[in-house]
């Protein structure tokens, strides 16, 4: 390939990811839906979730399940997660979320570079955040962009962008729910 298709096509992409940036959701589009997402209240108490990883090419990568138990102290959100994938493999992820006002939160958890920032507003919840992510037997340093939506019934749909160097990587998706699974 020569130096001029390949700077072409790198601009192609460029500009792509750049206008394909500014026309995505805004989190005030949600300020007036229902069921209203609020984070103490959704997650205090035990919660169940599964959910998939589909890589960028639109393959299944990963199945799994998690067990949340979450306790709200009046300032402070602590999640405990539970992971169960598929292939057998456990994790675990403790999650310290703090209420910063206006719909706005900040969260902690070990694996998450610095500082996760999320903004409810309405049925909705943007969580950005980094992490390092094992990844066959390294770590890699990836982004996540999640959007959560809290749904009738107690049913919070989650889908997150990854992505490492601005390229996105796939897409998680999970179903939170009050209820466990059934027998």
């Amino acid at each position: 390939m020569s130096w001029r298709k390949f700077s072409l096509m790198l601009a192609t992409l460029v500009v792509g990811a750049i206008t394909s940036g500014c026309s995505g959701m805004q989190i005030s589009d949600f300020e007036n839906r229902k069921p209203e997402l609020r984070l103490e209240d959704y997650f205090g108490g035990r919660t169940w979730a599964w959910g998939i990883f589909v890589d960028r090419f639109g393959k299944l990568r990963r199945e799994f399940s998690v067990l949340i138990d979450g306790e709200w102290d009046g300032q402070t959100l602590t999640l405990d997660e539970s992971f169960e994938y598929l292939d057998g493999e456990t994790d675990r992820r403790v999650w310290n979320i703090r209420s910063l006002g206006d719909g706005r939160y900040e969260g902690r958890a070990d694996d998450v570079i610095g500082t996760a920032q999320g903004q409810v507003a309405g049925n909705a919840l943007r969580w950005e955040y980094q992490m390092n992510l094992p990844v066959e037997g390294s770590l890699w340093k990836v982004k996540f962009d999640d959007w959560m939506f809290l749904q009738p019934d107690d049913v919070l749909i989650n889908r997150a962008t990854v992505s490492r160097w601005g390229i996105d990587i796939g897409t998680v998706t999970i179903f939170f729910s009050k209820q466990g699974p059934r027998s």
